[in-house]
């Protein structure tokens, strides 16, 4: 039997077949190859802009991992951050961490985090692929929406981040971070306190 035979083939309002949408596995692995990409060691170059004109800059040390999945068709990754040096970051602004972790599952189009950077809740973000370089992750948590665009460049050697955060309602941070990836052999020299 013809695969076409019995099964009712959408058509759009002039007629025409309907575009086909890829099905979900293939944006699933998608975005797990773009997770992939992101695997290993960066140097993070932060700046916060706050509304009251302060503006924040310090240096962060990142190690995304991938960890095994916990349930069928999801991707686990690990991401630990952390400062080599004391900026005063956390004392200016209490709701950043000098150090942590936050491990999270890929599931379609969600990634479900057991917290978020600046907070200890769990998070669960909406993810928009632009293309194959950039992803837009959308989240909610705790009176905040959060805007994050992460871009791949230079074949993965570089990524441009830029956030914005809004408290309930009013743009309360914007950040950019340029990141470079470091060598494969770089000591991950993660903080014990």
């Amino acid at each position: 039997m013809h695969p076409l035979i019995g099964r009712r083939i959408p058509v759009s309002e002039g007629g025409m077949p309907a575009p086909v949408h890829r099905s979900r596995i293939q944006l699933d692995s998608s975005l797990r190859r773009w997770f992939h990409r992101n695997l290993g060691q960066w140097r993070s170059r932060r700046t916060l802009y706050f509304p009251d004109n302060e503006i924040l800059q310090f240096d962060l040390r990142l190690q995304v991992e991938e960890i095994t999945a916990t349930t069928e068709g999801e991707a686990g990754y690990r991401f630990t951050w952390w400062s080599e040096h004391d900026e005063g970051v956390s004392e200016r602004k209490p709701g950043y961490q000098r150090a942590g972790s936050i491990t999270a599952h890929l599931w379609g189009h969600q990634l479900e985090g057991s917290c978020g950077y600046s907070f200890c809740s769990p998070s669960e973000s909406q993810i928009r692929q632009v293309d194959e370089h950039e992803l837009i992750f959308e989240s909610l948590n705790q009176g905040w929406q959060i805007l994050d665009h992460i871009r791949l460049v230079d074949q993965g050697r570089f990524r441009a981040r830029s956030i914005y955060a809004w408290f309930d309602g009013s743009l309360d941070l914007v950040e950019t971070h340029h990141d470079c990836r470091l060598p494969s052999d770089t000591p991950a020299a993660v903080p014990s306190d």
